[in-house]
């Protein structure tokens, strides 16, 4: 084995039971054997040393192009072993070199104007559709799930998402409620079937209008739901609701006064705003190398005080803040056993080396919010403190009624990407 990485495990895995063999068939164990044992084979020398280098970006990639094979175990096991042992590693010198260059030139990796905001969202969003379908729920929710006291279920906790998502935006009838990010359409078409409100919903992937779109129209929606492929900076207003999910991770940082500055300009005078984004829970960083060169390209996950003082300087006023801690590794690890269950149908719509990386890329993830200090916020933000109800009652008050308007609601139709 490459002399630097067997130093390296040796200095760092300390719990757990790791077993690498090595492209010349030489086998060597680390950690205390405390553990499910996870086997590993390396099988070539360029691997060996890619790892010890950029493990951030090679581990990934040598995983997703067969040239590390997880033969006791699976990828997850594998990152988890890894993840659990991070106080204790030592990352070598190029490594560090690496990561602090990336971190000083985060910004120049996050200029997302409006032509390469659709270019990276196409990159993720408009691939064949079926291959959401394997693993979401029938809404079609890819966001975090929200989990109720005892709720295992992941089409329980998406239908109870959207119903604490639209409890916060204290709806009222005849309001206009703005919708960016829109995806598939799940969120718009929930708060239009359960209020008496008229909902547009923006989003940049062609594929997913076409469904949301679909979806209104067999709905009888279509009057009260309007999707539009339209970047966020170019929409018209005003509105007296807004709510984003899941978008606020591909804005980038140095956007983020562009971002807030067009909502604010947006809402009416007495409009509220509901912000559902993955965050950190410690200082600002960079983003894994990885997710943002396959999965997410000029995504970045924020910091809250890379966040808040951005609000307060535009005049905007923070009315409540909501930490969801475990939510999306519940989530993730529901969408991973789900993936893996068809991963046959995957590969017969994609190919091997695609599904190796979206099994990398939920197996990494989930890790991630297990172990790396990553976690969702919900901010509710208001240009009038006056705005809202004196006391958060509301919130729990209307979840209450809207899930007696479930219960009394027809059955729901599940979603089926076209092809399927």
């Amino acid at each position: 084995m490459n002399t630097m990485l067997k130093r390296f495990l040796g200095r760092s895995i300390k719990t757990g039971r790791l077993e690498i063999v090595d492209s010349a068939g030489e086998r060597s164990v680390f950690g205390d054997g405390s553990g499910a044992p996870v086997r590993v084979r390396i099988t070539t020398a360029k691997a060996e040393r890619d790892l010890i280098l950029n493990p951030e970006l090679k581990l990934g990639e040598t995983f997703m192009d067969g040239e590390l094979v997880v033969e006791d175990g699976n990828i997850y096991d594998l990152l988890d072993l890894l993840f659990r042992n991070v106080p204790t590693t030592h990352p070598s010198v190029p490594a560090v070199l690496i990561g602090v260059t990336r971190y000083l030139t985060k910004r120049l990796r996050q200029i997302n104007t409006p032509l390469r905001s659709k270019n990276n969202v196409a990159h993720h969003y408009d691939i064949d559709g079926r291959i959401y379908s394997l693993f979401l729920d029938p809404d079609m929710q890819y966001s975090c799930a929200y989990f109720e006291e005892g709720m295992t279920s992941l089409e329980e906790a998406q239908l109870a998402k959207k119903r604490h998502l639209a409890a916060k935006l204290a709806l009222q009838p005849g309001q206009r409620v703005l919708d960016i990010g829109s995806g598939w359409g799940g969120l718009g078409l929930y708060i239009a079937e359960h209020f008496d409100v008229e909902v547009t919903g923006v989003t940049l992937s062609e594929e997913q209008l076409a469904v949301a779109r679909k979806r209104a129209e067999e709905r009888g929606l279509s009057n009260k739901v309007k999707f539009r492929l339209e970047d966020y900076r170019k929409v018209q207003g005003p509105f007296d609701r807004i709510v984003s999910v899941g978008m606020f991770e591909h804005v980038g940082v140095g956007h983020f006064k562009r971002f807030f500055q067009t909502c604010r300009d947006l809402l009416a005078c007495d409009g509220v705003m509901v912000l559902h984004s993955i965050g950190r829970f410690d200082q600002p960083a960079d983003t894994n190398s990885w997710i943002q060169k396959y999965i997410f390209p000029g995504g970045y996950l924020p910091s809250l005080s890379e966040v808040i003082p951005v609000i307060e300087k535009l005049g905007l006023k923070l009315t409540d803040v909501e930490i969801l801690r475990l939510h999306y590794a519940k989530t993730l690890r529901a969408w991973r056993e789900r993936f893996m269950a068809r991963r046959d149908e995957a590969v017969a719509i994609m190919d091997e080396r695609f599904c190796r990386m979206w099994e990398f890329y939920l197996a990494v993830s989930e890790a991630a919010f297990y172990y790396q200090n990553l976690m969702n916020f919900q901010i509710q933000i208001a240009r009038h403190q006056q705005a809202l109800p004196f006391t958060r009652d509301y919130i729990t008050q209307t979840e209450a009624s809207l899930r007696g308007s479930e219960q009394r609601g027809k059955a729901r139709t599940p979603l089926r990407i076209a092809g399927e």
